[in-house]
């Protein structure tokens, strides 16, 4: 059984391919990323201009033309539907506080920029300091509360744009 790979070229057409039919291809390496290809007895000459291996993402240039590839498995496909993708910005959108606890420093303002990890709030609770970092890059839209107010577990602390 072939494992298939889905493959969007220009965010036009889509096709897929399975490991024997890629064993088929007839492509002789010339140097580094060109290649002379034969298919239907037809030669092309290919060359890989960009390629982004972490995104299975390639720019291609076959004889003159350029194409853009992304190359996907069936766990790139699943992954994506259950709404993650690699190497993209996580969304969340608002932080809210874990447990009951007293909000000791904030280290930011509404419509600051914040980059991921940067230092947000602390929250003392159970004589422990939680600091809580920016879950990503983004802009801060609102901070619903004070330093020195007392919250309940679950309650609206920082919510970004």
């Amino acid at each position: 059984m072939s494992i298939p790979y889905k493959v969007n070229v220009n965010d036009t057409f889509q096709f897929e391919f399975g490991k024997d039919s890629i064993s088929k291809l007839d492509a002789v390496s010339l140097e580094t990323n060109k290649f002379h290809i034969l298919h239907q007895n037809l030669p092309y000459k290919a060359e890989i201009i960009v390629s982004d291996f972490d995104q299975k993402k390639y720019t291609v240039k076959v004889n003159n033309n350029i194409y853009h590839v992304a190359i996907s498995n069936p766990l790139d496909i699943l992954i994506k539907e259950m709404g993650f993708e690699v190497g993209h910005t996580k969304q969340i959108n608002f932080i809210k506080a874990p447990m009951p606890g007293l909000i000791l420093e904030i280290s930011v303002v509404v419509g600051q920029s914040v980059m991921e990890n940067d230092s947000l709030i602390i929250l003392g609770a159970m004589k422990m300091e939680n600091s809580f970092l920016s879950p990503r890059d983004g802009i801060i839209k609102s901070i619903s509360v004070n330093m020195g107010d007392a919250v309940d577990k679950g309650q609206l602390l920082i919510e970004f744009e």
